[in-house]
């Protein structure tokens, strides 16, 4: 049974950092493609980021390009987003997600992933 377990998420400044962690487990993950979600209250789960397991290539969404880092740690079995420069519109909960039968071009779309953690709230204030 796949399991995802965001941690890192906290209160931060503007412009302060933070780190969040998806730990896998019950899986071996190295043809899936990893994702980073996040959602506010009432709105869609958007797309923040996400990773080829195998390889490395990476995708972001035009918001973060440039301050948020996708990566990850094969040995650890661990997916880190890297969170530079925040901003208030960065609040949400965060969400990890796994494709396990990904395509050729890395979807944005909730609706391609099968597998979600619980969740972790990150809070930018102003």
């Amino acid at each position: 049974q796949v399991q995802l377990v965001e941690s890192g998420g906290g209160s931060v400044q503007a412009g302060g950092s933070l780190r969040l962690s998806c730990a896998a487990s019950g899986r071996t993950f190295g043809s899936y493609v990893m994702g980073w979600f996040r959602q506010v209250p009432g709105q869609e789960r958007e797309f923040v980021a996400a990773i080829r397991w195998s390889g490395g290539s990476t995708v972001y969404a035009d918001s973060v390009k440039g301050r948020l880092t996708i990566s990850r740690d094969n040995a650890k079995n661990t997916v880190y987003l890297q969170m530079n420069n925040l901003k208030p519109e960065d609040t949400g909960v965060y969400y990890c997600a796994a494709d396990r039968t990904p395509l050729t071009l890395i979807m944005r779309v909730a609706e391609r992933y099968d597998y979600w953690g619980q969740g972790t709230q990150v809070t930018v204030s102003s």
